[in-house]
């Protein structure tokens, strides 16, 4: 086989390749932003929770401030009013304009807020899901304590 034949048959195996190459990075190329995607998104979701978390903590916090100042001023007994704690725990999330409830349970003891929100999505709206739901989660323990 001659030199120039050689390089000839080199030449047309060559050619039943081409373009596959190019196949592969477009495929890597999209697999890589899919990646990104899904990172940017989910480390933006996990955000988003934390800050509802925070959110509704914070307003939990302010629910069981609210002691009873009739019987602590006196030294009687510090007391938490359950109704001004849900009253002040609704007017935080008013204020920080969040959705969400607070609830009292029955015995009085313990405030629990939920805040609802969402996390608008950058990459994987282009996937058909433009917004990720969030919800958190906060709970105050009322305390009591009598004679001050």
């Amino acid at each position: 086989m001659t030199p120039a034949l050689h390089v000839r048959r080199l030449a047309r195996r060559a050619r039943r390749d081409d373009g596959s190459v190019s196949l592969l990075l477009v495929g890597a190329a999209l697999m890589g932003f899919l990646v990104i995607g899904l990172v940017v998104d989910g480390g933006g979701a996990m955000s988003a929770q934390s800050r509802a978390d925070y959110a509704a903590q914070e307003a939990a916090r302010a629910g069981g401030q609210q002691i009873d100042p009739a019987q602590a001023i006196p030294g009687q007994a510090i007391i938490v009013d359950p109704g001004a704690a849900r009253a002040a725990a609704r007017a935080y999330l008013d204020d920080e304009e969040l959705e969400g409830s607070v609830t009292v349970s029955e015995d009085g003891q313990t405030l629990t807020v939920t805040v609802h929100g969402t996390y608008d999505a950058l990459f994987t709206s282009l996937i058909g899901k433009s917004t990720i739901n969030v919800t958190g989660h906060g709970t105050a323990h009322l305390l009591h304590q009598a004679g001050g």
